[in-house]
């Protein structure tokens, strides 16, 4: 459904325009309707159209909390878990907090991952893309996983 990168800004309310190509598929998936949360892995954040996010909770709900992994993954994707919704002119307002977190300033990147989209500091984007370049394609795990695909 989301692919490819996109550069956009934010504006002095920490808002961004979602790209016009996906303001009509997000209205008819979600009614606008988004699920920001951070990253566990990565300095960004992930955006979901609801319908997709609830998916993820009720997995993540799953998971036992008293495995103290579960609980911590829980926690951070649950606990900073935020609706937003597209206004009239399908621009997005990005919580502080999250915009923290990302080191979301002026110039954000957002990256299609699918079903959902990641939102990144432009720099911070540009130097994992090179450091991924550099070395991680050539980690053996990650070749194994791909192994099935057909590039």
């Amino acid at each position: 459904m989301f692919r490819g990168v996109v550069d956009l800004s934010l504006d002095a309310k920490g808002r961004m325009a979602m790209p016009v190509r996906y303001r009509e598929r997000l209205e008819a998936h979600c009614a606008g309707q988004l699920v920001m949360t951070i990253d566990i892995r990565e300095r960004c954040l992930a955006v979901y159209p609801l319908p997709e996010w609830e998916v993820i909770q009720h997995k993540l709900d799953a998971l036992s909390s008293f495995n103290p992994n579960n609980a911590t993954v829980k926690r951070l994707l649950l606990g900073n878990a935020t609706d937003v919704e597209m206004d009239g002119n399908g621009r997005l307002l990005i919580p502080t907090k999250l915009r923290q977190y990302a080191g979301l300033e002026k110039k954000v990147v957002m990256a299609g991952q699918a079903k959902k989209f990641e939102l990144w500091d432009e720099a911070s984007w540009d130097s994992y893309c090179e450091r991924m370049q550099a070395t991680g394609l050539n980690q053996g795990e990650m070749l194994a996983d791909l192994s099935a695909l057909s590039l």
